[in-house]
Formats: structure tokens, C-alpha cells, sequence
């Protein structure tokens, strides 16, 4: 008797909240809201909190402006976390890159 084959189930794509491109979830970038309420750049995209993905820099930045990043995370994000998320995520992709 031979044991059944498994399927491996097809990777859960994820949605850009600017552009609404969907990919795989280590394609796209994530920004979290922690259970404590803190915005913060998630380079390893596991991080606990409520996430929102975006493809590029260019849409984080068309995010920020037409406010779907606060609709995402549910919460205000002030300018000071928009500052220091852009920042880490440009840290996190010229690593990436270079």
C-alpha cells in the first residue's frame, strides 16, 4: 500500500495596498502595527501586529499620501513613524540590493 500523495498548497499571496499588485508575501514589503500600537518597518515579516504590504518605495510613499496606509493599520500614522518607516525600509532594500 502506498501512502497518499500530498499536495503542497499553492503560497498565499499578499495585495499592495497602493497599486493593489499582488504577489507572494517575501516579494513585498511590510509595515506592522504592533498590539502596543507602535508602526515600525517589518523586514522579516513576522513580526505580531497588524501588517500592510506594498510592492516599492513608490507606493509606500502613494500610501502615506492618499491615507490607505491608516486604513490599513487601523490607526493615525504620524509623520514621525512615516519618516522612520521610510528610512528603515530603504536601509532593508539597499541591503538587500547591494
Amino acid at each position: 500500500m502506498t501512502a497518499p500523495a500530498y499536495t503542497q498548497r499553492p503560497k498565499r499571496q499578499r495585495r499592495c495596498i497602493a497599486c493593489g499588485a499582488q504577489s507572494s508575501k517575501g516579494d513585498l514589503l511590510r509595515i506592522v502595527r504592533s498590539p502596543e500600537g507602535a508602526v515600525a518597518f517589518d523586514a522579516t515579516g513576522k513580526s505580531a501586529g497588524r501588517g500592510a504590504y506594498v510592492c516599492s518605495e513608490a507606493c509606500f510613499e502613494k500610501a502615506c499620501a492618499s491615507k490607505r496606509l491608516d486604513r490599513a493599520l487601523k490607526t493615525k500614522v504620524s509623520n514621525t513613524d512615516m519618516e522612520r518607516v521610510r528610512a528603515e525600509m530603504r536601509a532593508a532594500t539597499a541591503h538587500t540590493q547591494g
